[in-house]
């Protein structure tokens, strides 16, 4: 029953995205931002699914589990404080700007060198990113399928790949939708099937009013503000994000948008966390790893397993879409430089009607070798929180103050942004690789073995590092004469128009 019931919920998103890929018609702006027509609904929803991942739902309810309220509920919380703050100070004026990708901005406010850095950094976040989800999904697969687990990585790749090649924003909006009606009725599903046979129960020490772990080391306080800080803030940058945004048809549907967004990506994570916490006394307080697929497993009947996982593989796919259709627009326009009017610099691309838009063509073609990528570290890292986690913590650190000053600071040119990319960068990784854990998690990626840095040391690191980029670029900034400031060949547009627009 449960293979039929996932399987059948994936065939129909494929079919959903290949339904709609004829939209479209061969033009590279309506691959990429769906032509700027989508209403809230869509725009809403594509938000809510690149927020609702496998880890908002796997990770959140381990760490909830394990560790009380807020080490879980931190995930959704911190991505829909991302979406409320992307809704107040940046989506309006990123969607008046009309651009294809977010590095477009870059380039516009700081030039070349710094359109490529900042692309070359979001592809190796998303590669993480990327690669994290299908770790969870192959899991799945192996756990409750009886798919090797290499075999359920491929499948979802298979997937998720052919109808983001084919329809792109399209494919991604409408299927964002049908993938958050299936999380949405699954999640609705568990908590009222926790709430009625088993009672919604909270562990002493470990609610959301138990503010200890907000405020005492001990208790986790570090990891836990880490967490809502990478995801609030780091996450604004989000090259998925931002494509929805601006794909939406005026600013102030986008702007909406993330509010809804942010509201949805609430409603679904908040009850997972108050399902993780009632676990601790259905399946007992040594339930380890993977705590859902335990409740599912022993507890729940086979058609409420089914839905739930039908979701969870949902989520898996709507922000690997995601995360595939960014990642190629930025590779071929940002870093390959293909524009729509580059014809005759790519081989013809008979595939779904690609057509002579030769932009459309490079983003297809730059969508494999970076899904490659992905599925060989899913193989070779069979990690979700490490490389979740790191993908976050890089783009707060080198990413989000060139961005968020710079849209909004006169001050601060290419060499501030510099600054900004190689300090945060740099101090993020190098405390990544002294520090023995990672959220909590044993760091087993990337870690040199030291008696200066401990396991307490654990969450700082996300702050030291994203001080170390602002400091850089404000000082830069300020030590620079104002004419070195800006270097765009055209500005931002200021909030007034963007409001106007």
């Amino acid at each position: 029953m449960i293979l039929l019931g996932v399987g059948l919920s994936i065939v129909v998103v494929l079919l959903i995205g290949l339904a709609v890929a004829r939209k479209v018609d061969g033009d590279s702006g309506r691959y990429l931002v769906a032509g700027r027509t989508l209403g809230l609904p869509l725009v809403a929803a594509g938000l809510m699914a690149q927020a609702v991942d496998s880890n908002a739902t796997l990770g959140n309810t381990d760490l909830t589990y394990g560790f009380g309220f807020w080490a879980g509920a931190g995930l959704p919380i911190g991505l829909a404080l991302c979406l409320l703050l992307t809704g107040v100070f940046f989506a309006a004026r990123m969607n008046a700007a009309r651009l294809l990708t977010l590095p477009d901005w870059y380039a516009r406010r700081y030039g070349r060198t710094i359109e490529l850095a900042a692309s070359i950094a979001m592809i190796g976040a998303y590669v993480l990113l990327l690669a994290g989800n299908l770790v969870a999904g192959g899991f799945l697969f192996e756990h409750f399928l009886g798919i090797d687990y290499a075999v359920g990585v491929l499948l979802i790749v298979a997937v998720v790949l052919t109808y983001t090649v084919a329809g792109g924003m399209f494919s991604d909006s409408y299927t964002a939708a049908a993938q958050m009606v299936i999380t949405i009725a699954g999640t609705a599903c568990l908590f009222t099937w926790v709430a009625l046979t088993h009672g919604i129960t909270v562990p002493e020490g470990m609610g959301a009013l138990d503010l200890g772990q907000l405020t005492d080391p001990a208790q986790g306080a570090a990891v836990n503000w880490a967490t809502l800080i990478a995801l609030g803030v780091g996450d604004i940058v989000a090259i998925d994000f931002m494509q929805r945004i601006f794909s939406a048809k005026s600013p102030r549907t986008a702007r909406n948008a993330c509010f809804a967004g942010a509201a949805g990506t609430l409603m679904i994570g908040i009850p997972f966390s108050y399902v993780a916490l009632s676990a601790v006394d259905i399946v007992g307080p040594d339930a380890g790893a993977a705590v859902l697929f335990t409740l599912l497993e022993d507890h729940a009947p086979a058609w409420l397993a089914t839905m739930v996982l039908a979701a969870i593989v949902a989520a898996s796919c709507s922000t690997a879409n995601g995360a595939i259709l960014g990642t190629g627009a930025v590779a071929a326009r940002n870093i390959a430089g293909i524009r729509e009017t580059d014809a005759g610099r790519l081989p013809e691309l008979r595939i779904f009607g690609a057509g002579k838009d030769p932009l459309l063509r490079a983003s297809r073609i730059a969508m494999f070798p970076i899904v490659g990528l992905a599925v060989l570290v899913a193989l070779r890292v069979p990690q979700t929180g490490i490389l979740l986690t790191l993908a976050f913590d890089l783009m707060l650190a080198g990413l989000v103050v060139p961005f968020a000053l710079g849209l909004w600071w006169k001050r601060g040119g290419a060499a501030a942004a510099a600054a900004a990319i190689a300090a945060g960068f740099t101090v993020r990784l190098a405390l990544f690789a002294l520090t023995p854990t990672v959220y909590g998690t044993p760091n087993d990626l990337l870690y040199f073995d030291n008696d200066v840095i401990t396991a307490a040391f654990d969450g700082w690191p996300t702050f030291i590092a994203f001080a170390a980029g602002t400091l850089a670029y404000v000082a830069v900034a300020l030590a620079r004469p104002a004419k070195a400031h800006r270097t765009a060949a055209a500005p931002v547009p200021e909030p007034a128009t963007a409001a106007a627009a």
